[in-house]
């Protein structure tokens, strides 16, 4: 992807309007998120590597500029300007899997405006989708306390790249491992995997399903032996229980197996599995529990104290079902020298480039050349100077431990998945004082410009 085409129509044209005037100061872009959707007390940011990466790449290429030429009409003047045209610009963000808030940047974009202006419509896609469903995997992973999370949303996420995006920023969020092959190999995760219904059908019975699963699995996973896993309720729930304890006694596999529950009472089963395993001497036996969760419904069988080792988490997380989307927003903060800032009702925005501050006392937005405010650190850090990275994309590991670290340094209120009470976020006295003087400033002058109208 080259990037050039991957965006609005209104940004190409705003583009080449400003590329005809000559109009190439550095412009500052500020994305964050305005407001948060229901039950979220805090956000976790995500996107940025894929952010980077499109940015390093971003041109127009020879079939692209023939499009513009041929089908949109721009002149060969626009078209040579727009072969020549890289990104160039500093970008200053959240590293991965820190925890964001309303209103505080995710990312600003500093760059010739043309080039800020043209990429905004593909960082608002990585950022937005990739923080709805980090957030919503951390509270899945917030729901199951001591359990083991897995991702296995490939087959119902909105395509095959946003199932390889959930695999990974689930992985940041704390989920232990992925169904998804693909993304395993590409991000370095664990791969795991059970068996379907249709395998349990091909065979006579649960017993001689779960006697060929175990016989073969072996010799196809050479590379990761490990326990064998039986989908125990294609039929009868606890008599596929049983029948995956005669299997394991018969070849001897000990307690190195599992039992996965997809479908009934999944507290009521998960205790009847757990109460035949044990009297069978298999205390080491896991159980896995799968069909339809999400936080709301792990956190129930976790009150409840059902006796489930891990959970298979799918739909509702890769899609986030109940949040699908944030009001995010991405909006010119500074042209050349001077702070510019939106007067819109429900939609005013802060001037100037910033920093976000964290401290005891909750977070500070505040300009981005002041000190921090005392007991804070800023949070924002340069990722890209001059159109390139600043340092190497960061490792996978060292995101997933900021992610549980700045989670973990979360109020319990805003822990909460129902009813969250986010932690405060203010302004710092220089960024409500450049507030005030730019709104002065733009409400004097459309005074001085209103029409008469009597």
């Amino acid at each position: 992807m080259t990037g050039g085409l991957v965006t609005d129509l209104y940004e190409l044209n705003m583009a080449a309007s400003y590329l005809r005037r000559g109009m190439t100061d550095a412009a500052t872009f500020s994305l964050f998120v305005r407001r948060p959707p229901a039950n979220r007390g805090f956000l976790v940011a995500a996107g940025l590597d894929d952010c980077l990466s499109y940015l390093e790449s971003f041109r127009f290429g020879a079939a692209e500029l023939d499009y513009l030429g041929r089908h949109l009409g721009y002149d060969r003047d626009l078209l040579r300007a727009l072969e020549r045209l890289r990104f160039t610009g500093d970008v200053w963000a959240l590293p991965e899997g820190r925890v964001a808030l309303p209103g505080e940047p995710i990312i600003e974009v500093t760059a010739p405006i043309a080039e800020a202006q043209l990429v905004e419509t593909v960082l608002l896609n990585h950022v937005t989708f990739q923080t709805t469903v980090a957030t919503k995997a951390v509270r899945c992973v917030l729901a199951a306390g001591k359990a083991r999370v897995v991702d296995f949303s490939m087959r119902r996420t909105h395509g095959i790249e946003a199932a390889m995006t959930v695999a990974r920023v689930s992985a940041i969020a704390g989920f232990a491992a992925t169904s998804n092959v693909e993304a395993a190999r590409r991000y370095g995760l664990s791969a795991v995997g059970t068996m379907a219904h249709s395998y349990v059908e091909a065979f006579e019975d649960d017993e001689a399903a779960f006697a060929a699963f175990a016989a073969d699995l072996p010799a196809i996973a050479r590379a990761r032996p490990g326990r064998a896993t039986f989908l125990v309720d294609t039929y009868d729930t606890v008599a596929g229980v049983r029948a995956a304890v005669a299997v394991a006694r018969r070849m001897g596999l000990g307690d190195r197996v599992g039992v996965r529950l997809d479908s009934g009472d999944l507290l009521e089963l998960s205790l009847a599995a757990r109460r035949i395993l044990d009297e069978s001497g298999m205390p080491g036996a896991e159980i896995l529990a799968s069909g339809g969760l999400d936080e709301f419904s792990i956190a129930d069988l976790v009150d409840a104290r059902a006796p489930i080792d891990a959970y298979a988490v799918g739909t509702r997380m890769g899609v986030s079902a109940d949040a699908p989307y944030l009001d995010s927003a991405y909006k010119l903060v500074a042209y050349g020298d001077r702070p510019v800032m939106k007067l819109s009702t429900g939609k005013v925005t802060l001037p100037g480039a910033k920093q976000v501050f964290r401290g005891p006392g909750g977070d500070v937005i505040g300009l981005r050349d002041e000190p921090p405010p005392p007991g804070c650190r800023p949070l924002l850090i340069e990722v890209m100077t001059g159109g390139r990275r600043a340092g190497p994309p960061e490792d996978l590991g060292v995101t997933r431990a900021r992610c549980a670290a700045d989670v973990a340094g979360l109020p319990e209120a805003a822990r909460a998945l129902r009813a969250p009470v986010g932690p405060p976020v203010r302004h710092s006295e220089a960024l409500d004082r450049l507030t005030a003087e730019v709104g002065a400033r733009l409400r004097a002058g459309s005074v001085r410009r209103r029409p008469w109208s009597g």
